[in-house]
C-alpha cells in the first residue's frame, strides 16, 4: 500500500532534481500498476485517471492542434480575458521573466491565445508545442498547468513526472482558472511556467492572486457597463411607469419601477425580444435596450410585443457624423457611429436578407477570406445594438422597421470609405 502523497513543494523548493526522479518513479509505477513508495496528490492522481480512462498516450499524448494565426486573431478578440491582460502582465511578467518564467493565457477550451515571458524559455515552450493557437486541454495533451485546472476549476500546480505525458517532465506549471463574475462561467486559465528547476513553492499562490485580481477587474467592468445602462434606464423608466426593470444581458439589474428591487432577474439563454416566462416576474415582454434589456410586466405593457414598434434609422446623410437611432416602446436613443460601423450597418440595411461573415468581407474589403475582422466589428457593434442584431447570417432583427437616411447627393454616401459594395452604391455602378 502507498504512503501518504508527498509535499511536492517542500521537497523540490530544498532538491529539484530528486524531487523529478521521485515523481517520475510514482508516476511509472503507477502506470504499471505496481505500487509506489509514496502516492500521488490526490489532484494528480484523479487527472491521471481520467487520463487512462481517455486514452491518452503517457508517452507521446496526442498530437495538439494547432489553429491558424487568423482563428487565433478571432479567439482573441472575442475573449473577454483581452481585458485584464494588462492586470495579468502587470501582476505576472516582471517577475516570470526574471524566474525564467513564462505565462501562458488560455481559453476555456484550453487553447493558448497569449504566451509571453522569457525568450529562452518560449523557445523551450516551442518544442513542447506550448505556443499560441495550440490545444493544451487535459484530455489531449494530459495533466497540467493549463488543461488540470479548467477541469476541476481549481488552482494545480504540476511539476515534473506529475505530468502525465513523459515528454513534459522537464517541466513545471502552475495554473489558476478566471471566471467571469457576472454569470460564473469559465473564461479560461492563466499559468506560469518553467524548466523544474524553476519550481518555487509560492509560484501557485502567486498565480492565484493575479487571477483573482484578474476577476476583480472583470467585476469593476460589469459595475461599469451597469452605471452605463443605468443612465439609459433612468428616462425609459420614469415614461413607462408601472411594473418594470431594466437588466444586461446576463440579467444583472440595473433599474427597477413599481417592483422590489432584486440584483438579479433570470432570462432565457438566448433573449429575444417578445413575451416570455420569467420565473421572478410571470409572463413579461422583453425589448432590447442598448446594452441591456426593458422587461415589463404583460399586465403593464398591456400584452404587447414590443418589437413590433422597433424603428431603427440609419443616418449617413451627413459627412463624418453618423448614428444609429432606436425608436420604440421604451423610448428613444442614438448611437455615433465609427467609419467601420457605419459601412457595416449600412450593408444590413440594404441587405435586409442578412449577409454572412464571408459575404460582408467581401463587401468590405472584396476578400471574402478577411472574416475574422468582421466577426471583431460584428462583435463590437452587437455591444451597443445587441439584440437588434441577427447572426447567421447577421441582419437587423425582422421584427424591426429599417430606414436609411442617405445623402442628397450619391457621391457624398460614405466618403470616405473604399469598401467595394459602398464604392458601387456611391458611383450607381451594378
Amino acid at each position: 500500500m502507498a504512503h501518504s502523497p508527498m509535499n511536492v513543494s517542500r521537497l523540490a523548493a530544498v532538491d529539484a532534481a530528486r524531487a523529478a526522479r521521485v515523481l517520475n518513479e510514482v508516476r511509472d509505477a503507477r502506470l504499471a500498476g505496481r505500487r509506489a513508495r509514496v502516492a500521488p496528490r490526490p489532484v494528480i492522481e484523479q487527472s491521471w485517471e481520467r487520463m487512462l480512462r481517455g486514452g491518452v498516450d503517457p508517452e507521446h499524448g496526442f498530437p495538439p492542434g494547432t489553429l491558424g494565426a487568423d482563428e487565433v486573431r478571432r479567439l482573441r478578440e472575442e475573449s473577454p480575458l483581452r481585458e485584464v491582460l494588462p492586470v495579468l502582465r502587470e501582476g505576472l511578467l516582471s517577475v516570470a521573466d526574471v524566474a525564467q518564467h513564462i505565462m501562458v493565457v488560455a481559453d476555456e477550451a484550453g487553447r493558448v491565445l497569449w504566451r509571453e515571458g522569457c525568450p529562452p524559455v518560449l523557445r523551450r515552450a516551442d518544442g513542447l508545442g506550448l505556443e499560441p493557437g495550440a490545444d493544451w486541454g487535459e484530455g489531449v495533451v494530459g495533466t497540467n498547468g493549463v488543461g488540470t485546472p479548467a477541469v476541476v476549476r481549481r488552482p494545480v500546480q504540476v511539476f515534473a513526472g506529475e505530468h502525465f505525458v513523459r515528454s513534459h517532465g522537464s517541466w513545471t506549471c502552475a495554473g489558476a482558472p478566471i471566471c467571469d463574475p457576472r454569470n460564473g462561467r469559465l473564461l479560461g486559465v492563466v499559468d506560469v511556467s518553467g524548466p523544474l528547476e524553476t519550481m518555487h513553492p509560492a509560484t501557485l499562490a502567486w498565480v492565484e492572486t493575479v487571477a483573482k485580481l484578474a476577476e476583480a477587474r472583470l467585476r469593476e467592468l460589469h459595475m461599469g457597463s451597469l452605471e452605463r445602462l443605468r443612465a439609459v434606464a433612468a428616462p425609459v423608466l420614469a415614461r413607462l411607469g408601472g411594473r418594470a426593470a431594466v437588466v444586461d444581458g446576463d440579467g444583472w439589474t440595473a433599474a427597477v419601477s413599481g417592483m422590489p428591487y432584486v440584483s438579479r432577474i433570470a432570462l432565457p439563454k438566448s433573449p429575444s425580444a417578445g413575451r416570455r416566462w420569467l420565473p421572478a416576474l410571470g409572463l413579461c415582454t422583453l425589448e432590447p435596450l442598448a446594452g441591456g434589456w426593458l422587461v415589463r410586466s404583460v399586465d403593464e405593457a398591456g400584452g404587447r410585443a414590443p418589437g413590433d414598434a422597433t424603428r431603427i434609422v440609419l443616418d449617413v446623410s451627413r459627412s463624418r457624423r453618423w448614428s444609429v437611432t432606436v425608436s420604440g416602446g421604451a423610448g428613444t436613443w442614438s448611437h455615433e457611429l465609427s467609419p467601420r460601423h457605419a459601412e457595416l450597418l449600412y450593408l444590413l440595411a440594404v441587405h435586409r436578407g442578412g449577409r454572412s461573415a464571408s459575404g460582408l468581407a467581401e463587401d468590405m474589403f472584396g476578400d471574402p477570406a478577411r472574416t475574422v475582422t468582421v466577426r471583431a466589428e460584428m462583435s463590437r457593434v452587437r455591444r451597443y445594438l445587441g439584440g437588434f442584431l441577427e447572426h447567421r447570417p447577421y441582419r437587423f432583427c425582422e421584427e424591426a422597421e429599417v430606414q436609411v437616411l442617405r445623402p442628397a447627393d450619391r457621391a457624398g454616401l460614405l466618403p470616405h470609405s473604399t469598401a467595394p459594395a459602398v464604392l458601387r452604391d456611391r458611383t450607381g455602378t451594378p
